[in-house]
């Protein structure tokens, strides 16, 4: 069985600049999984860098209060909500509430720095 804690997980900044713990990726732990799982935080009043990845990625929010957009389309959204990005996606979230936004990202197949293109 493998736990593994978010306390435990090493807290960097991402290529989009949301703040990362990744939980779960099949290159870094022993699993038979072909997506990555990694938990966000993103302060209030800030904004991702737009980016798209050559694979599907989904959003589930936590906690606060996002603006999502995706490609020409944006949408709010808030806790409970899953958010599916596709392929190819340009993409960025603002932070609208006035608590950190928080979010987990699941990426399939798992994320890869190579599949990942930053737009300055």
């Amino acid at each position: 069985m493998l736990v593994r804690k978010l306390s435990e997980c090493e807290e960097f900044i991402a290529g989009d600049n949301t703040i990362l713990r990744e939980l779960l990726h099949p290159d870094k732990q022993p699993l038979a999984l072909r997506y990555s799982l990694a938990h966000a935080t993103l302060p209030v009043g800030k904004t991702s860098t737009l980016h798209s990845l050559t694979t599907s990625e989904v959003y589930y929010i936590i906690s606060g209060k996002g603006e999502m957009h995706i490609n020409e389309e944006t949408q709010i959204v808030e806790p409970g909500d899953a958010v599916y990005i596709p392929p190819n996606a340009k993409q960025f979230i603002h932070n609208c509430g006035n608590e950190p936004l928080i979010f987990v990202c699941m990426v399939d197949p798992a994320w890869r720095k190579e599949d990942e293109t930053v737009y300055e």
